[in-house]
């Protein structure tokens, strides 16, 4: 399960330790149990690893200690081959 905030009013803009403005469906999007979930965009702007095991981490989860990191890379591989299995 990814770590995501909840955002409970969609029309405040959303800043959170960035110098600029967060644009959603760039830097953000809403998941559909609610949840703010943060893109591989935004986590490159940011330019490492918070270590709290974000979905869309391009940072190889860096700072996620162990057994944490072991058990996302398991449920990225699942995520990845459930997308390329045809329909």
């Amino acid at each position: 399960m990814p770590i995501c905030m909840r955002y409970s009013d969609r029309n405040k803009t959303s800043t959170i330790n960035m110098k600029h403005e967060l644009k959603e469906g760039e830097d953000y999007y809403f998941n559909e149990q609610g949840f703010l979930v943060f893109t591989e965009t935004y986590h490159l702007k940011k330019g490492y690893c918070c270590g709290n095991g974000c979905l869309h981490c391009p940072f190889e989860y860096d700072a996620v200690p162990e057994p944490r990191k072991s058990e996302l890379f398991a449920q990225k591989k699942l995520r990845d081959d459930a997308s390329s299995q045809p329909n």
